[in-house]
């Protein structure tokens, strides 16, 4: 007879059904796992017998054959521990067999059979609910789980023996309740720090506003760093879908603490030193990277220029798609990545090219060869780029707290989102939330440029050589100007203003 207990094998955040087969047999005492396990898969036989010992049962002396089935997908992980514990357990009769029918399992076992957390758990219990089955899972992955649903059922105990108990019906488990973590007033940095650079703030809150890419150019101890750290406090929390799909990413990735799920925008900033596998996603795992990590949030990349060349244009499809798609011999992954990216750099590798009384020994090609480390089709997709001045002594010296706080700035930000949000539904485009998101085609329904702010359009992009990429990101960030100032039409005073954002970085 064959015992069979439902689980799932990831597939980027997708859950795709397993079913653990567990069969006893007489002969030569064996434990066999079949399926395409991994090591950690494999290792699960000496983590369930030593688990089952713990709990007071040993395995019979007879032929056990697991089988992972569908035995042509590779198998990963350690969550596979607690449904062949179960499915042994039933197939040894310590448990009633029809007592997993209905149940999803996930969970690790240690050697005392005490059960420990793992990852993508959100994700199965997902998954379980749209197969209509409930979730058994370790009791610190329980409140993750519960944000499946409300009605759903989940077991979540803290060993093995607890959930045979519950199982058998002589120590119930309660249900555990969804954790959510709830920013603290205060804990994000405030804009009110900044003293100083005006057009820095303003060039921040545009990009806040319709959630553009921006580059910040200027010398050591401007603030660029300090300017990005302060753009989460500005931008709106996540809604209830762009939670789910954030939370899914950061569950598979164990980024999900506690199991608590906070509607903060992730806000990643890798070091320059970071490889192309851990910014875009890949390795032996094919592991979400930091661009899928960011998804509806926000990437900063401080130093741009010291990243590698091959590793910044790695970024140019999911800066245009949204998406990071991972392609091997035997699997082809796809990880949502729509992110805000934020970037910050040197105007030369001594960093002070351009400031008043100072002459770099290399003269001008100090400044063109650190440069020349970005390259052109990267730059493309950045919308906004401002020169970062060095802050002067006067600025330093006057009063802190004068500046505009995060909070007053956040309110002009949804406000101009919430434009957005309602002009893209009227337009048949609910899935469009910012400008920046729009298409080519739905931006220029959308803007639709008078005559005065089409010559000078025309009259940039022919003495500035323009793209068609940054015609229409210049008529998105026009179209955000608009929104912040809270008008309906896009007037010529904001494509001039779109315009110098563009061209601060030299032509585009």
């Amino acid at each position: 007879m064959v015992t069979r207990v439902a689980t799932v094998a990831f597939q980027g955040i997708a859950a795709v059904p397993v079913d653990v087969q567990v069969q006893i047999a007489p002969g030569l005492p064996k434990f066999l796992m079949v399926g395409l396990p991994d090591k950690a898969v494999k290792e699960a036989s000496e983590r369930v017998r030593a688990a089952l010992v713990a709990s007071g049962l040993g395995l019979p002396p007879k032929r056990i054959t697991i089988n992972l089935a569908p035995a042509d997908l590779p198998k990963e992980g350690s969550h596979y521990d607690l449904p062949i514990a179960l499915a042994l357990m039933a197939a040894m009769g310590a448990i009633p067999q029809d007592a997993l029918d209905g149940f999803l399992v996930v969970g690790e076992l240690g050697l005392d059979g005490r059960l420990a957390p793992v990852d993508g758990v959100l994700n199965a219990a997902i998954a379980a609910q749209g197969r209509d089955l409930g979730v058994i899972c370790p009791a610190r992955s329980g409140p993750e789980a519960a944000w499946a649903g409300e009605t759903m059922d989940i077991v979540a105990a803290d060993s093995l023996l607890a959930l045979v108990n519950h199982l058998t019906g002589h120590q119930l488990q309660a249900r555990p309740q969804p954790a959510r973590r709830q920013v603290e007033p205060g804990e994000l940095p405030d804009l009110a720090d900044v003293r100083g650079q005006a057009v820095a703030r303003r060039a921040l809150e545009v990009a806040a506003a319709g959630g553009h890419n921006l580059l910040m150019i200027g010398p050591p101890g401007a603030g660029k760093s300090m300017l990005a750290a302060r753009l989460p406090s500005i931008l709106p929390p996540l809604s209830p879908r762009e939670l789910l799909d954030v939370s899914m990413i950061q569950s598979v990735a164990g980024e999900l603490v506690g199991g608590a799920l906070s509607d903060r925008r992730p806000f990643r900033a890798p070091h320059h030193s970071a490889s192309m596998a851990a910014l875009v996603g890949g390795g032996l795992k094919v592991r979400p990277g930091e661009v899928s990590l960011a998804h509806n949030g926000v990437l900063f990349l401080d130093e741009l220029p010291e990243f590698q060349p091959s590793v910044l244009d790695s970024l140019r499809q999911p800066l245009e798609s949204g998406e990071t798609v991972i392609a091997r011999a035997n699997a082809r992954i796809a990880y949502p990545s729509r992110f805000q990216l934020i970037a910050a750099m040197n105007p030369c590798k001594c960093g002070l090219a351009g400031t008043p009384g100072h002459t770099c020994k290399r003269g001008d090609a100090c400044a063109a060869d650190y440069q020349a480390r970005v390259s052109g089709p990267f730059l493309d997709r950045i919308d906004i780029r401002i020169d970062v001045p060095a802050v002067s002594a006067a600025e330093m010296i006057g009063p802190a707290g004068a500046a505009e706080a995060s909070s007053i700035v956040a309110r002009r930000v949804a406000a101009a989102r919430d434009r957005q949000a309602a002009r893209y539904a009227d337009a048949g485009q609910p899935q469009v939330l910012t400008n920046a998101a729009a298409s080519a085609a739905l931006i220029e329904k959308i803007v639709n440029p008078d005559t005065e702010s089409q010559a000078l359009l025309l009259q940039a992009a022919e003495r500035f050589h323009l793209s068609a990429r940054a015609y229409h990101r210049v008529l998105k960030v026009a179209r955000t100007l608009a929104d912040l100032a809270g008008v309906d039409k896009v007037a010529r005073p904001h494509i001039a203003e779109a315009l110098s954002y563009r061209l601060s970085f030299g032509a585009a």
